[in-house]
């Protein structure tokens, strides 16, 4: 959820999220793609796939969310830990608030890290 939020409301020439995770199932959860879908995002047929040290070493910036000593090093990024409820399984009124929470979390670094996509008044 969060990686396709960000990439939805960051300008894609400032920075692109990539979703991995240390242990991912064989696809995104149906209550995931149900609270996604209903903001408009389509995650239905998407492919978790894992977090490598190559893979994490693209990043300047971290997301984890409670991965603990299982999220690998990455020299040079920072990492931000957003401890979340795990979605799978949930009723789908509690992914909506966690939905939420994660949109509320991404709009906030986009912010601090100056991502945001330019309004037609900026241009």
């Amino acid at each position: 959820m969060a990686a396709a939020l960000f990439n939805t409301l960051a300008d894609p020439r400032l920075a692109r999220a990539i979703s991995a995770g240390t242990d991912p199932g064989p696809r995104v959860h149906p209550e995931v793609v149900a609270a996604m879908r209903e903001i408009g995002t389509e995650l239905e047929g998407l492919t978790p796939q894992q977090l490598t040290p190559e893979l994490a070493g693209q990043a300047q910036v971290l997301v984890t969310m409670g991965c603990g000593d299982r999220c690998p090093f990455v020299p040079g990024a920072r990492v931000e830990d957003w401890p979340l409820q795990d979605p799978k399984g949930q009723p789908i009124e509690a992914v909506r608030q966690i939905r939420d929470d994660i949109r509320r979390r991404v709009v906030d670094l986009i912010e601090r890290e100056q991502l945001a996509l330019e309004s037609a008044d900026d241009r």
